[in-house]
């Protein structure tokens, strides 16, 4: 008998939450960035093992919004969470339960959702620190399991995969078993271009970029795709093209690298860069660019 379980990975941006759907999947479909504030809209990630099937829901990063667009990630975040069988709640190492983590915490206990404690980059910190957090968590929620990790690395994941086995229901599988989402392909594109405009570009800038795919042709052998960058101000757009084409030209190259890894075949990528002011503040701006409530 096969069995399901599905997961919601909730916590604040820049905690390692899609670093850690990646290390379970064993595969990126998630974005990863030091920016705060990369995942913008749920993710799912499927992870089959034998009759097992876990599915896990990656979730923007819980903060205080101030424009739309952070509205439609904290609602995202917080709608998940009740849609799934238990939660995984990724921290970092600290002394106190922050605010957004206690916020969340409310959240569980209101919904009486099941949930593991996943303390990630531990490497970065020592037992003792460790110890304190496990102490001032513990005395918050009643966890299941409390998991020390560094998803980067690997470290522990293993460890959270065996915990989440408590959750399994026998159930037919939900998706095919060679899936790892369920991620429309030009979204995946989408996604990739966005990563790289927030690895490359200055602090604020990527923030007020989106990528819309606007042709993707699979052709032999080549897959042909045309991407439109929208940015907010035109001095922006400057500098995402940069000086003859460098900038736009190095995010095309990088995006295209993991493209073709990905989709496992040659990739002809063609980008442009367009204006659209205060696009995170309009409703219709975020719905068109795809950021729309299931």
């Amino acid at each position: 008998m096969t069995k399901t379980a599905f997961l919601t990975i909730v916590g604040r941006p820049n905690v390692g939450k899609s670093t850690l759907l990646n290390s379970i999947l064993g595969e990126k479909i998630a974005i990863v960035s030091k920016k705060p504030q990369t995942t913008r809209t749920r993710i799912t990630g499927i992870h089959t093992v034998g009759e097992n099937q876990y599915v896990f829901l990656d979730t923007p990063g819980m903060h205080r919004p101030r424009t739309r667009l952070g509205d439609y990630m904290v609602k995202t975040a917080a709608d998940t969470l009740g849609e799934a069988d238990a939660a995984i709640l990724v921290v970092e190492a600290r002394d106190e339960v922050g605010d957004i983590e206690k916020g969340l915490i409310e959240r569980l206990r209101e919904g009486k959702i099941p949930a593991l404690l996943a303390i990630n980059k531990t490497d970065t910190t020592t037992p003792e620190h460790i110890a304190r957090t496990i102490a001032a968590y513990a005395a918050a929620y009643d966890f299941d399991a409390v998991i020390p990790m560094a998803a980067k690395n690997g470290k522990g994941v293993d460890t959270l995969l065996s915990e989440c086995d408590r959750y399994l229901a026998e159930s037919a599988f939900f998706f095919p078993s060679d899936e790892v989402t369920d991620q429309p392909e030009r979204q995946i594109a989408a996604e990739m271009i966005r990563e790289k405009l927030l690895r490359i570009l200055e602090e604020e800038i990527p923030h007020g970029t989106a990528v819309v795919i606007e042709d993707f042709k699979e052709e032999k052998d080549l897959l042909r795709i045309r991407a439109e960058i929208f940015c907010e101000r035109d001095s922006h757009k400057g500098i995402i093209i940069g000086k003859n084409g460098a900038t736009l030209k190095k995010i095309g190259t990088y995006a295209r690298e993991d493209m073709e890894k990905f989709f496992g075949t040659k990739v002809f990528l063609d980008l442009w860069v367009k204006v659209k002011e205060k696009w995170r503040d309009s409703d219709v701006a975020v719905r068109n660019f795809g950021y729309r409530e299931e």
